[in-house]
């Protein structure tokens, strides 16, 4: 009996190949009550020869009052890692519930959601997207080698299949399409628009990139370094580390300063190297210290060129504590005060506080979906092959080959991880001739990674996404063409 028990509790462990469950709710969406559908589910990934070698969990929200899907916009929304779930925006970001936290994004008991009144459900359907390992997502075929769905142009290629089944199954074509990734859900958007148009001739109006990662997109050595000064400052001013004269101004007002003495000052200095005399090195470091909130020595100590993990240790050393990486705002303190990086980023620990126990709820008891399987919030899905990456370069090659398609970035200024003003050099670099700057568009909030665990840039960012989806609707009739 005992044998029998365990082999029962294996079996049930395993995911179905393609299964669905389908729920009906209703949410009030800037003060308009929004009746939908939920369908949480299962569809395969298949080999060439149509055998199915993995499946992927996805959860799909239907507004059911509207009956013209050729005129509804449908959202594919993934998150990054790579190795994380979709769970981050599908709980607290765009989705039509949102997990329980207070209004700076810290963890509150007890876990469990709540409708979300800023939800972009109002204006268009939705479906996120576990990829394999992730979520309840797993490989079906032990022998499909894992270079198959682990990397970045394996990643890109087996999604797009994907979702072009789903966009047929669902009876989507029609539809205005958009996606939106999150940190390396941007490296995945970015290749899979340029995929889906290239070998599936699927097109899109839009993308939406939430604190996107560099995407390929070169900035070496003195570049890199050079361009988080703008984030040390903002999270200096954060924390009150500024001289008294920046510490009153606004972060609008300090901001666009910060990001102009980058470009003209200290980018020119760090190309320089060895080459720089003294008294410039002396002079930089000098600004750069008053923008930064650390001190002219440590910046010297590191030829300028100071790394992210030693300004997490080192903001605030004299007060005990260190700073977030993804978010900046929240505070940690380590075993010892010394040292050159911290032990452990406070911003991720208390996301997964609060993310992991309000889905299993969310999903058993209003989704439907019921399993054993543990939900992957971070799933194994290494060595990921990093090599030959152009997706940032292929996101712009996709907008020159169709002149509907517009491209939106998120970022937090007080995030670390994928810094908003890298963010805003990506821009740059995906239209290098400024020909298609009508067409690219950046946001910035006073929050981190996730910009929207914080009340106010939830409210504001999900406008933004709306606003942006609103714009780049096509008129009935209008040629995709240059004028």
């Amino acid at each position: 009996m005992l044998c029998y028990s365990l082999t029962m509790a294996q079996e049930t462990r395993k995911l179905p190949v393609e299964t669905s469950v389908e729920k009906t709710h209703e949410v009030t969406i800037k003060g308009k009550r929004v009746p939908y559908k939920s369908t949480a589910g299962t569809q395969p990934v298949w080999d060439d020869n149509g055998e199915p070698i993995a499946s992927l969990f996805y959860t799909y929200y239907e507004r059911t009052d509207i009956t013209n899907k050729a005129t509804r916009p449908l959202v594919i929304s993934f998150n990054g890692g790579p190795g994380s779930a979709s769970i981050w925006m599908h709980l607290a970001y765009t989705g039509p519930v949102l997990l329980n936290i207070d209004d700076e994004g810290y963890p509150v008991q007890p876990y469990g959601t709540r409708s979300n009144p800023h939800s972009i459900l109002d204006v268009a359907d939705i479906v996120y997207v576990d990829p394999v390992n992730t979520g309840y997502s797993r490989i079906l075929n032990s022998e499909t080698p894992r270079s198959t769905f682990f990397g970045i142009n394996s990643d890109i290629k087996y999604l797009a299949d994907w979702v072009n089944t789903f966009v047929t199954r669902q009876n989507r074509w029609a539809s205005p399409k958009y996606l939106i990734g999150e940190s390396y859900g941007t490296t995945r958007v970015a290749g899979l628009v340029s995929q889906l148009q290239n070998a599936h001739w699927m097109y899109f109006n839009g993308v939406i990139l939430v604190s996107p990662t560099d995407m390929g997109i070169d900035r070496g050595g003195p570049v890199k370094m050079a361009n988080y000064l703008p984030y040390y400052a903002a999270t200096a001013w954060y924390h009150g580390q500024l001289p008294a004269e920046l510490q009153s101004k606004d972060l609008d007002e300090i901001l666009p300063e910060v990001e102009k003495y980058t470009i003209e000052k200290v980018l020119p200095a760090m190309v320089k190297g060895g080459s720089l005399s003294a008294q410039e090195r002396d002079a930089i470091a000098t600004q750069m210290s008053r923008y930064s909130g650390l001190s002219k020595e440590v910046i010297l100590d590191h030829n300028l060129m100071v790394p992210t993990s030693f300004f997490w240790k080192e903001l605030l050393r004299d007060e005990g504590m260190t700073v977030g990486r993804l978010d900046s705002r929240y505070k940690g303190f380590d075993r010892m005060e010394a040292g050159d990086r911290y032990d452990f980023d406070p911003a991720l620990t208390s996301w997964n506080h609060a993310f992991a126990p309000a889905f299993n709820i969310y999903a058993r008891n209003v989704l439907g979906f019921k399993s054993d399987l543990t939900y992957n919030l971070f799933g194994p899905v290494h060595p990921w092959d990093r090599s030959n990456e152009n997706t940032g370069y292929d996101l712009g090659q996709a907008m020159r080959q169709n002149p509907y398609l517009h491209v939106m970035v998120q970022s937090g200024y007080f995030d670390g991880g994928t810094d908003f003003f890298n963010a805003k050099y990506s821009l740059w670099h995906i239209d290098p001739n400024g020909k298609m700057s009508d067409r690219l568009s950046f946001k910035g909030y006073r929050s981190g990674h996730m910009m929207y665990l914080r009340a106010e840039d939830l409210a504001t960012s999900n406008e933004d996404i709306r606003q942006f989806i609103q714009k780049s609707m096509v008129a009935p009739n209008m040629p995709a063409k240059y004028k």
